[in-house]
């Protein structure tokens, strides 16, 4: 992926480094570079450090942590996919033995396995993986703290499990699918288990005073699969790309889309914050965008992508501090500049190269009850319904082949939605999920459940 600066204005471009200067210097970090990706490419990339005439580039490694766990993500979806397994099916099937095995897939992907947050002590991130040689050294002899699927309680051995199914699953080690399945796939060449140099090291910077000192960098063994990956801000802005909009050789589109679709009960806070979880994805509302992506922290590091997949922008935010510096914040402050200084520009309209008949006798306005609906038919051939006024129920339907639609999100996702006709076969109304939506309120020759009063609309008499 190449980095074409003049794709940007320069106003955009002084916005954006003066946001990753502020964070450098606030943060008090050795060094912090950041990638901004725009319809598909990466846009922009700046970088601040310490240390004079060195500046680390889009080719520098530094430790993503958590970040690891969407790859992990990433290579259970894709055996999904393959028919390999189900997200509902209990770990059991596919890996016995661990203790857990009640758990789903899905409920391990989603944090909701009532799993630990950590592993027995000591703290594994400042430890060789090699205290660690088994399952039962990660999980421990209480593994679980919640019952299962009952909350989200955020896991990193519950990640080590699933790296463990894909290797039981692959029959290879988690490292060797991982490099096989997406990084070659996606040309990640600089992302890797072990670091390659150039890499930068991590540091811990004194909270009182202007010092640092060195962190140890450990190998995590079995943990692996839950933060052990290095990478560099032009690899992992290709990966935003494809966790934006899906790649054939790796996932598809709509593989993806389900990751980052909300799967796990928010906490209350959760809620307060416009935060959820997805299959490998945190999910978040910021300044009024729908934010995906992951960040991640490993002592001397913090990592962070942030992606709008409706503005079409994502930001990868990398540095080498154990803490103080809000990376996702920045994330979502890069996405923001550049959304709000050039706003993304819709394709052209074009009208559908042929018209339903069919089709066209469905939409115009509805009425459920009182509730004004109008129901259009899109470009991409699905319905979409949605209220004329005011909030409301609203989703797109797809088309089943046999006249009938089924519904794709919300409230309506799964139902179906029939239309209705009368004995000469003109249309009477639409059936949504046993409601019915008719063309006046309360259509008197419609079957509106309960029937309508054969008076009808009256005033105060």
């Amino acid at each position: 992926m190449t980095t074409t600066q003049e794709a940007l204005l320069p106003g955009t471009r002084r916005a954006l480094l003066h946001r990753i200067a502020v964070a450098q210097a606030e943060g008090r970090t050795p060094s912090l570079v950041a990638a901004v990706v725009r319809d598909g490419q990466a846009v922009w990339h700046g970088a601040r450090t310490s240390v004079d005439g060195h500046g680390p580039d889009e080719t520098v490694q530094y430790r993503i942590g958590s970040i690891t766990k969407t790859f992990t993500a990433v290579l259970v979806m894709r055996l999904r996919d393959e028919g390999l397994l189900d997200l509902a099916d209990p770990l059991e099937k596919h890996l016995p033995g661990t203790g857990v095995g009640e758990a789903t897939i899905a409920e391990l992907l989603a944090h909701t396995a009532g799993l630990a947050a950590e592993t027995p002590a000591p703290w594994w991130e400042r430890t060789p993986g090699s205290l660690r040689p088994e399952l039962s050294d990660v999980l421990g002899e209480q593994p679980l703290m919640h019952p299962v699927g009952r909350r989200h309680h955020y896991s990193n051995p519950g990640y080590t499990l699933l790296g463990a199914l894909v290797e039981e699953v692959r029959g290879a080690p988690w490292e060797e699918v991982l490099r096989g399945e997406i990084l070659e796939p996606l040309g990640l060449h600089r992302t890797s288990a072990q670091p390659m140099p150039p890499h930068a090291g991590g540091w811990a910077v004194h909270p009182w005073a202007d010092a640092m000192l060195p962190e140890p960098l450990e190998d995590l063994g079995r943990m692996a699969p839950a933060g052990q990956l290095w990478s560099t801000t032009g690899d992992l802005a290709r990966f935003a790309v494809f966790l934006a909009r899906g790649d054939d050789r790796v996932l598809r589109a709509e593989s993806v889309r389900e990751m980052r679709t909300p799967a796990a009960p928010a906490e209350a806070a959760d809620v307060l914050d416009g935060a959820a979880y997805g299959l490998g994805m945190q999910i978040q509302r910021r300044d009024g965008r729908l934010l995906v992506g992951h960040s991640g922290s490993l002592p001397g590091f913090l990592a962070n992508v942030t992606i709008s997949v409706d503005d079409d922008v994502a930001a990868v935010v990398l540095t080498n501090c154990t803490s103080g510096l809000l990376v996702g914040a920045v994330g979502a402050d890069l996405v923001r500049i550049v959304a709000e200084a050039e706003p993304r520009i819709p394709e052209p309209w074009r009208p559908v190269r042929e018209v339903d008949p069919a089709v066209l006798e469905l939409v115009g306005q509805w009425y459920w009850g009182t509730h004004a609906f109008g129901l259009r038919a899109t470009a991409d051939g699905l319905l979409g319904l949605a209220p004329l006024a005011g909030s409301g129920r609203r989703a797109r339907f797809r088309a089943n082949g046999d006249g009938t639609w089924t519904g794709l999100e919300g409230y309506y996702a799964g139902e179906l939605l029939r239309p209705v006709r009368r004995p000469d076969g003109s249309l009477s109304h639409l059936d949504l999920g046993s409601f019915v939506f008719t063309r006046q309120p309360y259509e008197p020759e419609s079957s509106v459940p309960g029937g309508v009063d054969p008076e009808g609309w009256r005033g105060i008499g």
